[in-house]
């Protein structure tokens, strides 16, 4: 029989950045599959040449948005991708938490603007009822140009922080202050099905949770509530992703709210669990079968 062909979609520098989707390449040789770890941008490679392309660590997408999205529909044309495109353009801007919201997903209060002035935070801070608010972009990861912004912050920083969004739409939330004590937690389901859970502990002096940014990842047994409520959150896609990590942090009435829904290409730890590699790759497998 041979070799089925399996593309992992990544980035061109990898840099500082915490990548280990290659966990997944043994198990999925176990299953007959050939991966190559191959830049979204290459040319060199048809992408009709692989059965199957799965967008993993691509993450500098969003410093050029209307090309990635170009090359998804091109590998969309000539092989299956995964998540599926449909998928993509919806996870794409973090406005879909409204869709989690009216389906009854609770979230981390979020509000959305095109742009920003310089005298934004009395404005937000009095729609949200805080006096600290979290900026980020519609469109990005790993806690890029996310800043956390308070009362006491010098005019010059609230004007930089503006000017960064002064022409690119942007979500405010309440800083969450349990991202500090305990630490937000990620739970990866393949297939629609759970798989294993992390947490995520900001470094000292910071407040964004990636490793990126100094932070500590634990391994984790989630409460029976924090996996209640990521089953819910998951169980509103259909059909279920082949891969998705659900954020989560615990709010004051000591339940936990949304803080990110990502099926494009989350990081999946797959370090952490001993049987998630495994996993993963019969996920693929089964979803490269069933097409």
């Amino acid at each position: 029989m041979p070799m089925k062909r399996c593309a992992f979609l990544t980035l061109d520098e990898t840099g500082d950045f915490v990548i280990d989707d290659e966990h997944a390449i043994k198990p999925l040789e176990a299953l007959g599959w050939q991966v190559s770890t191959l830049s979204w941008r290459q040319r060199a490679i048809p992408w009709s040449d692989f059965d199957i392309a799965i967008i993993r660590s691509t993450w500098d997408y969003w410093n050029d948005v209307p090309l990635f999205l170009d090359t998804l529909e091109r590998i969309n044309r000539a092989t299956r991708l995964a998540n599926r495109l449909d998928l993509v353009y919806w996870n794409l801007e973090k406005t879909y938490m409204r869709d989690l919201q009216q389906n009854g997903i609770g979230i981390v209060p979020t509000l959305f603007a095109d742009s920003l002035q310089d005298d934004f935070l009395p404005h937000y801070q009095r729609e949200l009822a805080v006096h600290e608010i979290v900026v980020k972009p519609v469109v990005g990861a790993n806690g890029e140009d996310a800043y956390r912004v308070r009362a006491d912050d010098t005019p010059g920083r609230l004007a930089a922080i503006a000017a960064r969004f002064g022409k690119r739409a942007c979500m405010l939330q309440p800083f969450m202050p349990n991202i500090l004590g305990e630490g937000e937690y990620s739970l990866f389901f393949f297939g629609g099905n759970y798989s294993h859970a992390i947490l995520k502990k900001p470094a000292e002096s910071e407040f964004r949770s990636q490793e990126e940014h100094g932070g500590a990842i634990l391994a984790v047994d989630p409460s029976e509530k924090l996996l209640q409520r990521a089953r819910q959150a998951i169980d509103t896609i259909s059909p279920a992703p082949l891969y998705a990590r659900i954020d989560f942090i615990r709010d004051a009435q000591d339940d936990f709210l949304v803080m990110e829904l990502e099926m494009i290409e989350p990081s999946m730890y797959l370090r952490m669990h001993p049987q998630a590699p495994a996993r993963f790759a019969a996920v693929i497998d089964a979803w490269a079968r069933s097409g």
